[in-house]
């Protein structure tokens, strides 16, 4: 590879915040970032699965780190963004990959779980968000916030899931980007999304034990579901230098299935 084209994917000397990181998703992109030069600090809830996923993106070499908070807590949101400020000094790369789930049927769904999906899903991005482009990348004039949305949020999900609160927030999480992205781009924050499609995890098994996977799959124009390596490339588009000039952008990494249903 010519030189000139590493260099649009490395993301050496700076520093990268994801959340929801310990597991799935989140620790690919953990696993990416780290890959690309990026010194990563992970969170999630339990302390537990950070010290698996540190011990495993070091082991691969990365400098990294974790805080365990609650996305769900206000105040737990904002003492996380502190303290990746305290420990990184300040936050290149921000990947809001945290989020919550709750299945029930939209005429009986309960509103403790409307609003925990909503407060994990939409409050605690745009609130870390905010603090970190206050405190860190509106004065360096650099950032790169990446959310972690879902196809979900473009044309909703299968019936079966009966997802309504998790569908509505993520159509929120996309429109909150394509927003930041419009306020912040004169202080050089880019701000995207990536809308994922069905990816095994821990939080679509049940689905995935009830329905098959080569069931889901037949769907798929591309006739599978995402494995551990596909949103690499989509997290470090969005991540380093190779995106500039992305931002507002919803990038659906789905084998197709967008382009069915849009």
């Amino acid at each position: 590879m010519h030189a000139a084209i590493a260099t649009l994917f490395s993301l050496a000397g700076r520093t990268a915040l994801v959340t929801g990181g310990s597991r799935g998703l989140g620790l690919q992109c953990a696993e990416a970032l780290g890959d690309a030069g990026a010194r990563v600090l992970v969170t999630a809830r339990k302390a537990d699965e950070l010290e698996a996923a540190v011990a495993h993106l070091r082991a691969r070499g990365t400098d990294a780190s974790w805080i365990a908070a609650d996305a769900a807590d206000p105040a737990a949101v904002a003492r996380l963004g502190e303290e990746a400020l305290a420990r990184l000094g300040h936050v290149d790369v921000l990947v809001n990959n945290a989020g919550a789930t709750w299945g029930a049927p939209a005429e009986d769904y309960p509103a403790d779980a409307w609003d925990r999906v909503m407060d994990v899903n939409v409050r605690a991005p745009f609130l870390l968000s905010q603090l970190l482009a206050r405190r860190s990348m509106i004065p360096r004039r650099h950032g790169r916030i990446v959310m972690m949305a879902s196809i979900a949020g473009l044309a909703g999900t299968a019936p079966g899931l009966k997802a309504v609160a998790y569908n509505a927030s993520k159509a929120a999480l996309i429109n909150l980007a394509k927003e930041l992205a419009a306020e912040w781009g004169e202080h050089g924050i880019t701000v995207n999304a990536i809308a994922p499609g069905f990816f095994p995890s821990r939080m679509t098994e049940g689905f995935l034990a009830q329905v098959g996977a080569d069931a889901l799959a037949a769907r798929v124009p591309l006739r599978r579901l995402g494995d551990d390596e596909d949103l690499k490339g989509a997290v470090l588009l969005f991540a380093g230098p190779a995106g500039k000039h992305l931002t507002g952008q919803v990038l659906a990494v789905d084998g197709g299935v967008s382009a069915v249903i849009s």
